[in-house]
């Protein structure tokens, strides 16, 4: 009996602590349900995922004027989470259209290699359209971070081949920031990034939102 006693012990004790531990970003997904709950959100809306680029870009709407937006950027964010969470963040709204800018997060590392995030935008668009076939997609290209000037060989070679996977498909676009985001001569455009190298300013969004407009849909 003892015995049999410190099996299920030493069973459970693990499942336990398991399901004590949250999931990354868990408080990121129940504050978003929280919002639909105390605003429950409009319908027929763009949704914009993805990571902080988007968490920051609080003022949003402001930037594109007739144009319903979902904001449900999280900061931190991978590929990779938002495949965890996408029954979370996307079928619950029945976007319009839905635009995606992640990626960065899952190269900024020296362990990742471009081709694991291209897979891992190949099973999120799966997802996708699993989902829907016909909802209109845009994939936001990751854009020249000074803070990981070492990563951009990384950035450039996966947004390449992302680019190269969405000319494939019909209903899903390719919006380059990249090179939008570069002077003359070829660094990032001083000035529109905020005292970490890593985040925008008002001047970054700027350049985005001249870059993203035409691929909105009314």
């Amino acid at each position: 009996m003892k015995k049999i006693y410190l099996f299920v012990l030493l069973f459970f004790i693990p499942v336990t602590i398991l399901l004590a531990q949250e999931a990354p970003f868990y408080k990121d997904i129940q504050h978003f349900k929280e919002l639909d709950r105390q605003n429950p959100p409009p319908k027929n809306a763009i949704l914009f995922i993805g990571s902080s680029s988007f968490t920051k870009w609080t003022d949003v709407s402001d930037y594109f004027p007739g144009y319903t937006i979902i904001n449900r950027g999280f900061g931190g964010s991978t590929l990779k989470d938002l495949l965890y969470y996408f029954n979370d963040l996307v079928p619950v709204y029945k976007p319009r259209q839905i635009v995606i800018y992640c990626g960065e997060n899952d190269l900024a590392n020296d362990q990742t290699p471009a081709d694991t995030v291209v897979s891992r935008f190949k099973q999120l668009y799966d997802l996708i359209r699993n989902y829907s076939k016909n909802v209109p997609v845009a994939y936001i290209s990751m854009k020249p971070s000074p803070s990981r000037a070492r990563f951009l060989p990384k950035f450039i070679a996966a947004n390449a081949a992302i680019k190269a996977c969405i000319q494939k498909e019909k209903k899903i676009r390719y919006i380059d920031v990249y090179d939008h985001m570069l002077g003359p001569d070829g660094a990032p455009v001083p000035g529109i990034f905020v005292n970490d190298s890593l985040h925008m300013n008002a001047g970054g969004y700027h350049i985005w939102q001249q870059v993203i407009q035409p691929y909105l849909k009314k």
